[in-house]
């Protein structure tokens, strides 16, 4: 571990363990530090126009890189996670937080590897870091008092030389640039400080714990725009575990860090180190350089005493005189940036295929409650349940009264009971038959819809992702259709003139059959109808024929002398698949509203192999593109002097 006074070094390589931090020199008793309210900035440290050193020879593959970048944060921006999961609202943020990185970050750093060094300052309510920030650049820039939180709004500082690079919103391009003190957390306070080296520019963070939600969210989205995190704790603070789940993130991305312990105590550094170093070789940043400052009262404008922040100011003053340096810096970090992006996305497809994969659960759950409620509703079509009641009646005074074999024998017979129905105002038997039929149907669908509905409704509510959508749905999916008992009726309709239809086509070449045309359709359509109700014969048997069964038997001879055997059951068997498929298209249309909820929430099948692919391209523009490696950076001493 590097410490104030010691040779202090940025490694690209894996950190090795660090040593043993360092006391302040002895011989002072320092007193307690105040931090008075810092003026805003004189004119003079407004932003100057100047121009950028010239523009170094990028890497070979860096345009494929950014291809792949831009393909993969418009991949990442099209994917939603719209189910209610605990994967969901994390997978959204990490999906945020890798847009922010690219647009922030990567993108616009690839775009110029040599751009002046952005370190970012970050760390705890009241650790310092805007009055560490002000004593670096010697002029107080970014306000300090007691007040909590005092950062509201990030302030960066640079050498005029490199204004023109901050201020033209390549990094951050969301923050709106100023050169006054913003109010807003939309902007960056841009200030130009000659007291700085061109090449390296401080960008002062809000407190990463703050109380306030926006400066919390806005510190992080600036770490991860930096070159290099300075970060600042205190003696106090230094095991909070807020900075330490960001120090471990930063480690995981092999992102450029050095640290600061700041308000040290006389003889605390000697407790201190031991622990603090466990932490750092715990979080693999053993290598990170690390500088204590000893507690100290400030000196005028509200700075550090120059004697304690020197070696810190000499430090960057080597990173930023250093071409080579500052280029390992921003290669390590943009290299562990690309090489964590790859985890990152491949826990975004995770996501993305538990979307799938519940919203097929929940799918699936429609369609098992539908479908039983089409095998109850066949089922009851086939085994004779509708046959009782109201339609035994009326197929017992059909058949009782003759009528079934007069309108399959002779057109007088119909004629006579057609006039005799049109003095009296009574629907002739068949007619009473047919929608007796009618209204079986009618009620045995319905019912089966009203219990596929309350099973799905159940099925959904016992699932987070289920009760979100049906929150969310603004309609009674619990109940059918309002209109589902017309639409049933309708169908029945249907059904019956297709019957009819059939037995039309099937008696076109039957003369004798013709010869009664329209009576022996309707006496031969009643009893097709009725035997599609039946699983073992065409006409009912048993108790349901004990009315005039020899009438039902002669009517059946007579159809099988017309047709055939065969193509009588033919007939009743295709009516019968004809209304099972009526059914369950209208079941289908029912199970649809569940389906429609679903569809509409935005789930992708094809979102996770698209993140994936995308990465993959990512991983191998990466490969093409040597930005880590080499000789490394070199080891920068407190004098100046290379080693």
């Amino acid at each position: 571990m590097t410490t104030q006074g010691e040779p202090a070094t940025v490694r690209a390589s894996r950190p090795q363990p660090a040593g043993e931090p360092s006391v302040a020199p002895a011989g002072a008793v320092p007193a307690a530090r105040s931090e008075p309210t810092v003026p805003a900035p004189a004119d003079s440290a407004a932003v100057e126009p100047a121009s950028v050193e010239p523009r170094a020879v990028e890497p070979a593959g860096v345009g494929a890189l950014i291809t792949s970048l831009t393909a993969l944060r418009e991949t990442i921006a099209g994917v939603r996670y719209p189910l209610a999961l605990p994967e969901a609202g994390e997978a959204t943020r990490a999906a945020d937080a890798i847009r922010d990185q690219l647009d922030d970050y990567l993108l616009p750093r690839l775009g110029r590897l040599d751009a002046p060094l952005l370190v970012v300052v970050g760390g705890s309510t009241g650790a310092g870091k805007s009055t560490l920030v002000n004593s670096l650049v010697q002029a107080p820039v970014s306000a300090a008092g007691v007040l909590r939180p005092t950062t509201r709004a990030p302030v960066l500082v640079c050498h005029p030389q490199d204004a023109p690079w901050f201020t033209e919103a390549r990094l951050l391009p969301g923050l709106v640039r100023t050169t006054n003190r913003p109010a807003g957390h939309d902007s960056l306070q841009v200030i130009s400080a000659q007291g700085l080296t061109p090449g390296l520019a401080f960008l002062d963070a809000p407190d990463i714990d703050s109380v306030v939600d926006a400066n919390r969210a806005l510190a992080v989205q600036l770490l991860a725009a930096a070159d290099l995190w300075l970060f600042v704790t205190t003696a106090a603070r230094y095991a909070d575990a807020v900075p330490w789940e960001l120090l471990r993130n930063a480690s995981t991305r092999g992102t450029a860090v050095a640290l600061v312990l700041d308000r040290v105590p006389p003889g605390a550094a000697d407790a201190i180190g031991p622990h603090l170093t466990g932490m750092l070789r715990a979080n693999e940043l053993g290598a990170a350089p690390l500088f204590v400052l000893p507690e100290t009262q400030l000196e005028a404008q509200g700075l550090l005493p120059d004697r304690i922040v020197s070696p810190l100011r000499n430090w960057f003053a080597e990173l930023a005189k250093s071409a080579d340096a500052r280029s390992a810096v921003v290669r390590q970090t943009v290299d562990g940036a690309l090489a964590a992006l790859g985890p990152a996305v491949d826990h975004l497809a995770e996501a993305a295929e538990e979307q799938v994969n519940v919203g097929a659960t929940l799918a699936a759950g429609v369609a098992a409650a539908y479908g039983d409620a089409e095998a109850a509703a066949n089922q009851g079509v086939r085994d004779g349940t509708l046959l009782r009641g109201e339609v035994l009646a009326r197929w017992q005074e059909l058949v009782g009264t003759g009528e079934l074999m007069r309108g399959l024998q002779a057109r007088v017979g119909w004629l006579r009971d057609r006039l005799t129905a049109a003095v009296t105002g009574r629907p002739d038997p068949g007619e009473r038959l047919q929608a007796a039929l009618g209204s079986g149907v009618v009620t045995l669908v319905t019912n089966a819809a009203a219990d596929a509905a309350e099973r799905s409704v159940a099925a959904w509510r016992v699932h987070p992702a289920g009760a979100g959508l049906l929150e969310t749905a603004g309609a009674d999916l619990g109940a059918p259709s309002a209109d589902l008992r017309e639409r049933t009726e309708r169908l029945v309709r249907d059904w019956q003139r297709g019957v009819l239809e059939l037995v039309r086509a099937q008696a076109g070449d039957k003369r004798a059959f013709a010869r009664v045309s329209a009576l022996a359709v309707n006496a031969t359509g009643l009893l097709v109808m009725t035997g599609v109700f039946v699983a073992t014969s065409l006409i009912p048997t048993g108790l349901e024929v004990a009315v005039a069964g020899g009438t039902t038997v002669a009517a059946q001879k007579v159809l099988e002398a017309i047709f055939g055997d065969q193509a009588i059951r033919d007939l009743a068997e295709k009516a019968r698949q004809d209304l099972s498929t009526r059914i369950h298209e209208l079941l289908a249309g029912e199970a649809g509203r569940f389906l429609s909820v679903l569809d509409s929430a935005g789930g992708d099948p094809t979102a996770a192999d698209r993140l994936r692919r995308v990465a993959a391209d990512v991983t191998a523009a990466r490969a093409a593109t040597p930005l880590a490696g080499g000789t490394g950076l070199p080891q920068l001493t407190l004098d100046g002097v290379q080693h």
